[in-house]
């Protein structure tokens, strides 16, 4: 940092993805939401930062990786079954070279995914010997990556009316953290944004420092704050620092339609040789079931409004990619320049969005954060990228504000996580929530199968309680999976509760549960006492 820029950026990554494993079956469709997103933005973000290290561009990210996303990086079976995964689409790719060798503007399209898959595959398990963690761990030791941690689940801790299920969601969370990362988290990113008076008590109880809201929980605060969503606050009673999202960059990335994803010379999400081949051709790399999917090659690109799709063109997105970068550092030069004028202090711009949105959803989002981390490093010196962290030892003192309760999503204030579709999850919830506390302390030692019953109903508790499946619910997508997967962690955990206090604990049946939802191996349910 030189000390003379006018203000500061914190790119903020929130990645996260349910915790989907069935060994039971031996394929399963749900799992592929973690293999595409290992392809398509957990390995390009690590090559990006592996190439800014190597080449000495000091960058600044901030990047929350969920304990559920964690666990899943570190399970052998979806180790194994990711590489099951990316040797299909390989494959694929390999046969989509020799088919479209007399088409060359599909052809040079199917030369790039054969690359690109072979070089996460490379990545993968050459490089980092399936162990992912281990390369933002890299990143993280070095200075330049600052991991968060966000509940265990990504549960959503303002419907939590059981204290002690919020504080399990964040005590979980912190000791996952440093199990696989080496120290405790110094920030959270609460599930959904979702923040109520209090949770910042319990945060500081596990020793975390700062969180993130949605803007309207810092600009609704008490006191009003000074500096809008531009510095941080101190919650009044505990120093737990806040930091709001700034709308305005964030939507200039998110909004397909304002935003840059839209852009016409971008790759095309929706067009997939899964829908767009002939069916007998792509069987082979279909599910057992053998329903049509995106099985990740898509050769168009938005092109406008119209089911008319040009093909897509890598230079030329690319091209976009630089100027979109541009364009961002552009606007928040000139936002910062205004806000160090208008506040007399030197502001931070904190844009934070889904990880998955660059490389997934936007196919070019990665080159776009390579582009913009460049431009950072060489092309200006008004804005220094910085971490939370730094900015806090850098600026200790900061006004003290009650942020209000609040939450991202449709109108802001949890209803997207409460509401027609999805409210008849919460009694269970709450339920098992009082019943697991009262497990706790009707059984303060408890050792052989009547540990392992209670440590496993904690887990059933935990995986009801991810936000991922009310949010499932509303949006309409996959509805089926999200409902069964809530009923039968409930299911389980009324079982395990009955035999726990008849004392009549099935061993071969709670093994199989233990093998079927295994997160968190070292969970001592003591954590809700």
């Amino acid at each position: 940092m030189s000390g003379n820029e006018k203000g500061y950026l914190a790119l903020v990554l929130h990645a996260h993805l349910p915790y989907v494993r069935h060994p039971e079956y031996e394929d399963f469709l749900e799992e592929d939401w973690f293999f595409e997103a290992i392809t398509e933005t957990y390995i390009p973000l690590i090559e990006i930062f592996d190439r800014l290290e190597e080449e000495g561009v000091d960058f600044r990210i901030t990047m929350s990786l969920t304990p559920s996303l964690l666990s899943m990086m570190s399970d052998p079976l979806l180790q194994y079954r990711y590489l099951r995964h990316i040797n299909k689409l390989i494959d694929l790719a390999g046969r989509e070279v020799a088919r479209t060798r007399w088409t060359p503007e599909f052809h040079e399209l199917a030369l790039m995914y054969h690359w690109k898959f072979s070089r996460a595959r490379q990545v993968f398990l050459e490089k980092y010997d399936s162990r992912l963690i281990d390369a933002f761990k890299h990143h993280q030791d070095t200075g330049r990556l600052e991991i968060i941690t966000c509940g265990a689940t990504h549960g959503f801790l303002p419907l939590m009316l059981n204290k002690n299920a919020a504080r399990a969601q964040i005590q979980v969370a912190a000791n996952h953290y440093e199990k696989h990362l080496g120290r405790r988290p110094r920030g959270i990113w609460l599930a959904e944004c979702g923040y109520a008076p209090g949770v910042d008590e319990l945060l500081k109880e596990a020793g975390i420092n700062y969180f993130f809201t949605d803007t309207h929980g810092i600009l609704f605060g008490s006191p009003r704050p000074r500096h809008g969503v531009f510095a941080p606050v101190y919650c009044p009673s505990t120093a737990v620092a806040a930091f709001g999202r700034d709308k305005e960059s964030s939507k200039q990335v998110w909004s397909a339609k304002e935003g840059y994803p839209g852009d016409f010379e971008y790759r095309d999400f929706y067009r997939d040789i899964g829908f767009d081949l002939d069916y007998e051709y792509v069987r082979p790399f279909l599910h057992p079931d053998g329903n049509r999917i995106h099985l990740g090659v898509k050769y168009h690109r938005i092109t406008g409004p119209t089911d008319h799709k040009e093909p897509y063109r890598p230079s030329l997105a690319r091209e976009k990619a630089a100027l979109h970068a541009g364009n961002f550092l552009f606007n928040r030069e000139k936002q910062i320049e205004h806000l160090n004028g208008l506040l007399g202090i030197k502001p931070i711009i904190v844009s934070p969005y889904d990880a998955e949105l660059f490389g997934h959803w936007w196919y070019e989002g990665p080159e776009w954060i390579e582009f913009l981390l460049r431009k950072l490093h060489f092309d200006q010196d008004t804005i220094t990228p910085i971490t939370p962290s730094e900015y806090l030892e850098k600026y200790p003192r900061l006004q003290a504000v009650q942020p209000s309760m609040s939450s991202w999503g449709y109108k802001g204030y949890n209803e997207f996580w409460l509401e027609g579709s999805n409210d008849w999850i919460y009694p269970h919830l709450n339920m098992m929530a009082d019943r697991m506390v009262e497990l706790t302390r009707r059984f303060p030692k408890a050792d052989g199968v009547l540990r392992r019953g209670l440590n496993q109903a904690a887990r059933e508790l935990l995986l009801a309680q991810s936000s991922d499946w009310a949010f499932i619910m509303k949006t309409g997508t996959m509805v089926e999976y999200a409902h069964k997967r809530t009923k039968d962690h409930i299911g389980r955990f009324d079982r395990l509760y009955n035999d726990i206090v008849s004392s009549t604990i099935n061993d071969q049946w709670l093994k199989e549960v233990e093998n079927r939802d295994n997160i968190f191996p070292d969970l001592d349910y003591r954590v809700y006492s």
